[in-house]
């Protein structure tokens, strides 16, 4: 059985078998034979099905938003995902037709030469929890527009996303042997690709997952994109903003949770503003109300599970134990137990902590002080990390130099924690590999096929 624990209470809130080994086998064998006649129709067709699929979500949210807070913790407060669930899908519906066309070499009397791109097949999308709608929506609109069967995998704790957009999609037009949400292990999951039973494999969760995912490709050639940990930093040049700095950088630290792809986990401040930065981050630390994610009053709720929260309360405390000065006083968060975290703020830390170094993913961060650019980006490249990196600067020019020099993904100057889905969706070292969203979306999820076409 797949089980979601709600986080609210700890009382099992759905649950769902999982298929056996020979029914997922025929539920990749449907989705093959599904495939070829969805990728035959005409993409102006595929385009406006996925966005019809797209905005059924949009009509369902008033009962999407408490789902989500039932299974992985969100206030209502904030509304559910739905707007940028929406930018993403449109943005990658209205590019389609120009990242799939032609690239045409010559069309002469003699020759015509093209290169072609063309579907995987049947892509497999293996989704995580934290932001269950905008992550799996990245690649299962872009792979169904641009002809790929879709198998979704989704987290245990967010079960009842994958049958919304099932149910969403196929009210479209969609058929259901091409859009599939299933219910998998970890072993049903890795055999299957391990039997080559996917032309492509994205997967968004923890560097161990990522491992397996790649452990059970090797020798199969399945092509796999990976998003995995992240402990992305934000740096507080001297010249910056500091309470523009200080509103953005602690809300990316501390919005859902903590519990962000692309959350602030560690923050470098300038010596001069220093102070003036970590007054301001705990003031606004201490606005925040922790309780049941249902109470609109509700501003910061539970983590998804109460293992996340004792991992990071074990990160906290040790850092505590080690030096490190905790600024916000337990007694204003009176809930500090089972997944209901309070949020806090670190100073004194050091690198040798592993609230500094490992993935917290939870309402906690590290501040500290730095000389100059230089120091900073020493310190922000000490990290088996590199997702993004948050930059705060008036000088554009000081950022963009700034940002050449720091090993990650993306680099964003004065504001933190958003995917732009122009802009290529990728990380590097333990982050993972590929890329999603933009026209670079497109390329990873069909291949090139060239013809050369010899006119008698």
């Amino acid at each position: 059985m797949i089980t979601c624990i709600s986080p609210i209470d700890g009382s099992i809130y759905a649950e769902r078998p999982a298929l056996g080994a020979s029914d997922a086998a025929a539920a990749v064998k449907r989705a093959r034979a599904a495939q070829s006649d969805w990728a035959a129709r005409p993409l102006s067709e595929r385009i406006a099905l996925v966005q019809d699929g797209v905005a059924r979500i949009g009509a369902m949210n008033d009962q999407i938003v408490p789902e989500l807070a039932h299974q992985m913790g969100r206030p209502i407060r904030y509304g559910g995902e739905f707007g940028g669930f929406n930018e993403r899908a449109t943005y990658m519906a209205d590019i389609a037709q120009d990242a799939l066309s032609d690239i045409v070499i010559e069309d002469s009397d003699s020759f015509r030469r093209v290169i072609k791109r063309v579907p995987h097949g049947v892509v497999l999308v293996v989704a995580p929890w934290n932001y269950p709608y905008m992550t799996a929506i990245n690649t299962v609109a872009p792979a169904l527009i641009a002809g790929n069967a879709v198998m979704l995998k989704h987290a245990s704790q967010t079960p009842l996303v994958g049958e919304r957009l099932a149910e969403a999609f196929h009210a479209a037009g969609i058929p259901e042997d091409v859009f599939q949400n299933v219910f998998l292990d970890h072993q049903t999951t890795s055999d299957l690709i391990a039997a080559k039973s996917f032309g492509f494999v994205n997967f968004t969760g923890s560097v161990g997952g990522g491992r397996a995912i790649e452990t059970a490709a090797a020798g199969t050639f399945t092509g796999v994109g990976l998003e995995l940990g992240g402990k992305d930093p934000g740096y507080v040049c001297d010249d910056a903003d500091v309470q523009a700095a200080a509103d953005t950088l602690i809300d990316g630290a501390m919005f859902n949770s903590g519990q962000c792809c692309c959350g602030i986990e560690r923050i470098y401040v300038a010596e001069a503003l220093f102070d003036d930065f970590v007054a301001k981050a705990v003031e606004i630390v201490k606005g925040y109300r922790l309780g049941n994610p249902l109470d609109p009053e509700t501003t910061i709720g539970p983590m998804a599970h109460a293992r996340f929260a004792e991992t990071v309360r074990d990160q906290t405390a040790e850092a505590i134990a080690a030096g490190a000065t905790a600024h916000i006083d337990p007694a204003d968060f009176p809930q500090d137990n089972g997944a209901y975290l309070m949020p806090q703020i670190l100073t004194n830390v050091t690198h040798d902590m592993r609230v500094m170094r490992e993935e917290s993913f939870g309402p906690v961060v590290g501040i500290m002080a730095v000389k100059d650019d230089a120091e900073a980006i020493r310190l922000m490249n000490d990290s088996d990390y590199g997702l993004t990196a948050a930059v705060w600067t008036k000088d554009v020019a000081r950022a963009e130099a700034i940002a050449d020099q720091i090993e990650t993904g993306t680099v964003f100057m004065n504001r933190a924690d958003y995917l732009d889905p122009a802009l290529c969706w990728t990380g590097c070292k333990d982050t993972g590999r590929g890329g999603g969203l933009s026209v670079i979306g497109y390329h990873n999820l069909t291949r090139p096929k060239s013809y050369h076409l010899k006119k008698a």
